[in-house]
């Protein structure tokens, strides 16, 4: 396939892993880079390459599978790595210096390498040995404390704050950050993307509402966090939701014209006065409860209200707006999100759908090495490759 996008002419190599790595992997094979993903060779089952796995996430790279236990296994990922602007791993702290495809090991072959890290907890610190998920990382970090309803437990933003926000987005911002670099001082270096880092950066404006005593630690009672009547989730009579979302007093005021909320209320108080949330959320919540998700769509939808249908994964890609975007695309008869965020002149695109563990091992040693049948056939018969 014919790549398109900004980071074409791109090559990196990642070693398989879970969650926010691939996550950052496919951002950039998005956006055109030459993205190898090293599979163990264990995990090399075979598979029809007519039928692609459906792990999305997975998809817009080649796969290779490596036993990097091996020798020669190693050697050719190193060969790989001369050949590589980047390499992306999801390891816990000194795992590929073990494995002898550390920072240093790269560098001696390709000094520009640019050695991207992701980690729940970073590679220094106390916690940095420890396991651990996105909910430990962002709970540490105050995130997922702030969370939540009044007077109830906090609720998982399921894994998109720590693993993804937090983790896979702040890897692949901080390899293009060192691919600019790189290209001026001829040096690579590594990138420590750790969840605890991005989560805390993800929650910038709350630090600075809280330095502005606009904020409290009391979860459920703040502007953004469900405290307000107008920045709300609504039950509707038909059972289903809608987002309220009109915090500026142009479209509070809109809300309340078309809905009619507080009408019989001559000079009713500022929308901002917490003392009164309480009490008008329980009304603004009757009102919602009087039509169907889709009345208060017609009525809201397409105005300054800020208001919206709560839709499912399985919704979303047929609402109108997402659609005339092209927001979410299917391939190979997977609907999924398609790339973002978009560019005039070079765009991205998927450049193909999930590999089969190990699917192109020879198609890319042929590419990216040069590499004979003879020899391919030579490392596969040692266990080298799979």
């Amino acid at each position: 396939m014919t790549a398109s996008g900004p980071l074409t002419g791109t090559r990196v190599v990642e070693l398989a892993g879970l969650g926010p790595g691939p996550f950052a992997a496919m951002l950039l094979a998005d956006m055109g880079a030459d993205v190898v993903r090293v599979e163990r060779s264990d995990r090399v089952t075979g598979g029809d390459p007519a039928t692609p796995p459906a792990d999305v996430s997975n998809r817009g790279r080649r796969s290779i599978g490596v036993d990097l236990k091996h020798p020669a296994g190693r050697a050719t990922v190193l060969r790989l790595v001369e050949q590589a602007d980047a390499l992306l791993e999801g390891f816990r702290p000194g795992v590929t210096e073990r494995l002898g495809v550390g920072p240093d090991d790269c560098w001696a072959l390709n000094p520009r390498l640019v050695y991207g890290r992701m980690t729940g907890w970073g590679q220094d610190g106390p916690n940095a040995p420890l396991a651990g998920h996105d909910i430990d990382y962002i709970a540490l970090t105050g995130v997922l404390g702030a969370i939540g309803r009044v007077d109830s437990r906090p609720v998982p933003p399921l894994n998109l704050v720590g693993d993804f926000g937090g983790g896979g987005m702040f890897l692949a911002f901080g390899v293009v950050c060192g691919l600019l670099e790189a290209r001026r001082s001829g040096q690579g270096q590594v990138v420590d993307a750790a969840m605890v880092d991005g989560s805390a950066v993800l929650s910038t404006m709350f630090w600075a509402l809280l330095a502005m005593g606009a904020y409290n630690d009391v979860r459920g009672t703040n502007l953004l966090d469900t405290g307000a009547h107008f920045y709300e989730v609504y039950e509707t009579a038909d059972g289903r939701h809608v987002a309220v979302g009109a915090i500026e007093p142009q479209f509070y005021a809109e809300l309340c014209r078309l809905t009619g909320f507080e009408a019989d209320r001559p000079d009713p108080p500022s929308h901002f006065d917490s003392s009164t949330w309480p009490e008008r959320k329980a009304a603004m919540a009757a009102l919602f409860r009087s039509r169907t998700r889709a009345e208060w769509c017609e009525l809201l939808e397409h105005t300054d209200a800020c208001v919206a249908p709560v839709l499912s994964f399985t919704e979303a890609p047929g609402h109108p707006h997402l659609q005339a975007r092209g927001t979410f695309v299917a391939v190979e008869g997977v609907v999924q999100p398609a790339p973002a965020p978009r560019f005039s002149r070079t765009p991205g695109s998927i450049q193909r759908p999930p590999a089969h563990p190990g699917q192109h091992t020879d198609e890319i040693l042929a590419d990216w090495l040069g590499a004979p049948a003879h020899e391919v056939a030579s490392l596969r018969a040692s266990g080298a490759i799979t």
